[in-house]
Parts: C-alpha cells; sequence; structure tokens
C-alpha cells in the first residue's frame, strides 16, 4: 500500500488532526459563535464548556472518529433554536464562522471542503426540515 492509498484511508478526523486539531477548531470556532452579535443570543442560555465537549464529541463521531456521542439528534438538538427563529440566515453564518476557523487553523483547502460538505448534508436535519 502507498502512501497515497494509506491518506485515502483515513478517515477526515484523522486527516484534520485528531482530536487536537478538532479541539482546537471548536473553542475557537465557539469564540467566532459568541462574538458574533447575530447568532449569539442563540447561546444565552448555554453552558458553553458543555456545548463545548458536546460539540467535540459529535465531531468525533461525524468525522469518522471516536464514537463518544451520546446527545440527542440534530433536528432535536436544535428544535428549541429554531423555533426562536433559527433559520438559513443563521445558518450561514455558522457555516462561515466554521470556514474561516479552519483556514486559520491551516486546514488544507480540501479537507475544509469536505467538512463544509458534510455540515451543508444535515442544514435540513439541524433546521426541522
Amino acid at each position: 500500500m502507498s502512501e497515497t492509498d494509506e491518506i485515502q484511508e483515513a478517515s477526515l478526523y484523522e486527516r484534520i488532526g485528531g482530536e487536537a486539531a478538532v479541539n482546537a477548531a471548536v473553542d475557537l470556532f465557539y469564540d467566532k459563535i459568541l462574538s458574533d452579535y447575530r447568532i449569539n443570543r442563540f447561546f444565552e442560555r448555554t453552558d458553553m464548556a458543555a456545548q463545548a465537549a458536546h460539540l467535540k464529541a459529535f465531531m468525533g463521531l461525524a468525522f469518522g472518529g471516536p464514537n463518544n456521542y451520546t446527545g440527542r439528534s440534530l433536528r432535536d438538538s436544535h428544535a428549541r433554536l429554531v423555533k426562536l427563529g433559527l433559520g438559513d440566515f443563521h445558518y450561514d453564518i455558522v457555516v462561515g464562522h466554521l470556514t474561516a476557523t479552519l483556514q486559520e487553523l491551516e486546514v488544507p483547502a480540501e479537507l475544509v471542503s469536505e467538512v463544509v460538505a458534510l455540515v451543508e448534508s444535515v442544514r435540513g436535519d439541524v433546521l426541522g426540515r
């Protein structure tokens, strides 16, 4: 097996840099989210330490890493936010912050594209459609 074959077989989680990279990305991502007046209201009642741990576990599962996620479905976990007005406008902002975070952490463009495609694939679930 060539080195290229091994890279192609590695999960997105591994290719991004594993636990350390996911942890750094989630922390930086939430800094951006909480600093954005357009969306930070959705996190007013949120224990952010617990939220960050929750997202780190979810990303492990979603990116093909360790499955330590024990939370609700995306639809169920965002239903309260949808009732508060969460919509495509807000989702686009979140995707933008995620993209900027990954770029700031120097994640290669092709991996950023994979992450964004994955996030876009669950838009309907998050927004309750």
